[in-house]
């Protein structure tokens, strides 16, 4: 093993830190636990007695929704984009080699949510997340991969703006 490698994730994700990652900004100003309750409610999740394989978390399945609704991408894109980017991967809280979502799994959980009514419910209150910390509330999208402040309103700031 190359000796650099060792630190070159963390240095990479440093970076990318540094120069503003809006999902880190998402991140800080959406406190995305407090879905949690509605999303198991919806989702209707068993108490595992029958065995299988155990769900992926609730909120990181919410999470990748937000993250697949900005540049509106197909299942399969998705999980081909989950893969691909170390933010995403950070802001989903996954790492290297960990267990991704597959575009079944996506496709499941969204229609899931979307037939108990509760994907309408947590975007909704999503948005109100937004608006209420400063940002316009674009239906769940994040326009050019930032967060955008709302006009007239100081103290606000958010990177590449």
């Amino acid at each position: 093993m190359d000796p650099k490698s060792l630190f070159s994730l963390s240095d990479h994700l440093e970076a990318l830190s540094k120069e503003g990652d809006p999902l880190e900004i998402l991140q800080e100003t959406v406190g995305f636990e407090y879905f949690r309750t509605w999303l198991v409610e919806g989702l209707g999740y068993g108490d595992g007695a029958k065995g299988g394989r155990p769900p992926f978390d609730p909120v990181m399945m919410f999470k990748a929704l937000i993250l697949q609704a900005q540049p509106n991408l197909s299942d399969a894109r998705m999980e081909f984009m989950i893969r691909d980017r170390l933010s995403w991967l950070r802001f989903l809280g996954l790492s290297l080699g960990d267990r991704t979502l597959d575009e079944n799994t996506i496709r499941h959980f969204r229609n899931r949510l979307t037939e108990t009514g509760t994907l309408k419910r947590v975007m909704k209150a999503f948005d109100w997340q937004l608006q209420k910390k400063g940002y316009i509330p674009m239906s769940g999208q994040i326009v050019d991969a930032s967060l955008v402040p709302a006009p007239g309103l100081s103290g606000i700031s958010c990177a590449g703006n």
